[in-house]
């Protein structure tokens, strides 16, 4: 694991803001990022530019979410369900409730790993064999890993544990990794930290010697030189497919450290950047969301987001993630103290 990361006492980002209001910021952001980063998936800036310009908003006729979306629905009802009792078990058994034994006809908006453990599951194997794919290493957990951040707030190394059970029926590895990096980042920015320990929170989650621990430092180094620095120090030129989770989750924690942290900032640099749009830019909206709060999200960007069609996941069809936000919060509007925000050696917190 990464160092020990104090974290000192400092205003929230904007002021003091509720536990709910971050919460609701956090998948809401998710939500609008996935929608803005929808159409540049798997571009280059080039063919961004020539498309669009510079995207500044949505480009789509009639913006909504993708897989990232419906899968952190997904993921926000099972946790809602179990909490911190989560299992492999039960992950299973809601993957197979609300996916595979499903009548859902053509499968749709999904990526490999999720292919792959469906096929898995259907074929009768259970976690963690099911996660014996080719596409393991995937961005599929990061994409859905925001909600146990809400949920875990202030306590990055519970939000990682949660999300490495969910994480262990579709995941493995560098998978499993990225998930944990943005559940504790997640997690971090609920409290109220700077920019700068959000990041400390995702890297002490994740092996120090990781992929995904390597390639976020060097997206945090470069940050202060822009959008294009970022992506240098991190894409994996020449490679076809843009779901690698160590790249995807970089570059997402570059763009908020670019942004410092900026809602629309954070969002619209992980866009331009291409690669997998929709899920770079989901959980940039997810950290600068919960960092700033469900205010920041400007109001045309949050206008859009109704409920999910359910295009990917029939079964999420109508819910909506501000209310997913809302089952993951106390209904008392509270917010840790970044003052009692300690990370040991080990990754677990302790009081300040």
């Amino acid at each position: 694991m990464a160092s020990t990361a104090r974290i000192s006492s400092v205003p929230a980002p904007g002021g003091a803001t509720g536990l709910r209001a971050r919460g609701r910021g956090a998948l809401l952001g998710l939500a609008v990022g996935d929608a803005l980063g929808a159409p540049a998936e798997s571009l280059k800036p080039s063919e961004i530019r020539a498309r669009w310009g510079r995207i500044t908003g949505y480009v789509a006729q009639e913006p909504a979410g993708t897989d990232d979306t419906e899968y952190a629905i997904f993921s926000g009802l099972l946790l809602a369900r179990h909490g911190s009792a989560l299992t492999p078990a039960h992950v299973e058994a809601a993957w197979h409730e609300w996916i595979a034994d499903r009548d859902e006809g053509p499968f749709r908006g999904a990526g490999f790993s999720e292919r792959g453990t469906l096929e898995n599951l259907r074929r009768g194997l259970a976690a963690p064999i099911s996660a014996q794919h080719r596409h393991a290493w995937s961005d599929g957990l990061a994409m859905r890993a925001a909600p146990f951040g809400v949920f875990a707030a202030g306590r990055p190394a519970e939000a990682a544990r949660l999300a490495a059970i969910d994480g262990s029926v579709s995941h493995d590895g560098e998978g499993i990794y990225g998930g944990q990096a943005v559940a504790a980042g997640v997690a971090a920015a609920m409290a109220g930290v700077p920019t700068v320990a959000v990041v400390a929170a995702a890297l002490a989650a994740v092996p120090d010697d990781s992929w995904t621990a390597r390639s976020l430092r060097r997206a945090v180094t470069a940050a202060h030189r822009g959008e294009r620095a970022v992506r240098s120090a991190v894409v994996i030129g020449g490679y076809p497919w843009t779901d690698l989770a160590p790249e995807a989750v970089a570059l997402a924690f570059g763009a908020y450290a670019a942004a410092d942290g900026d809602f629309a900032q954070s969002v619209l640099t992980a866009v331009n950047m291409g690669r997998d749009a929709d899920t770079t830019a989901a959980v940039a909206g997810a950290l600068a969301g919960a960092t700033r709060g469900v205010s920041a999200i400007p109001p045309a960007g949050a206008a859009p987001i109704g409920p999910v069609r359910g295009r990917c996941l029939p079964a999420m069809a109508g819910y909506h993630v501000l209310d997913v936000a809302d089952l993951l919060t106390p209904a008392e509007d509270a917010c840790p103290s970044p003052a009692d925000f300690v990370l040991a050696p080990d990754g677990t917190e302790t009081a300040g």
